[in-house]
């Protein structure tokens, strides 16, 4: 009697450890990368997305990216009409706020977006 009881609990634990290591693993996380994988991406036609300020955007950007500030990017993306399945790659000075509006994005319930870092060294590593 002891034993089955001890055998149903730690059926129950094994249970309860499964639903929790499948629920973990669809809990997306902001993923960076390289600037090399960024333009692999790009190539394909992604959305690019330059999340500095205005006057940064202004004083130099990639060809093809839209501005969208990063506190604003939810807002924005949806103003663009972008579908939460959209391919998105998003770039900022030094990678912090794409980043964030990585996160963002994640939490808002978009899917295909990465950050590709600080606008320079994407621009210095363009093929």
């Amino acid at each position: 009697m002891k034993s089955s009881k001890r055998v149903s609990k730690h059926v129950s634990f094994l249970s309860i450890l499964a639903a929790g290591l499948m629920l973990f693993n669809q809990v997306s996380v902001a993923k960076d990368v390289s600037t090399q994988e960024a333009w692999d991406i790009i190539k394909t036609g992604t959305t690019i997305i330059d999340v500095r300020t205005a006057e940064e955007f202004a004083a130099g950007h990639i060809e093809g990216a839209i501005n969208i500030p990063f506190d604003q990017i939810v807002a924005g993306v949806e103003k663009f009409g972008l579908k939460n399945d959209a391919s998105i790659v998003l770039y900022c000075r030094s990678g912090r706020r794409s980043r964030l509006a990585d996160e963002s994005l994640l939490q808002a319930g978009f899917t295909d977006s990465v950050n590709a870092g600080g606008y320079e060294s994407l621009a210095a590593s363009k093929p």
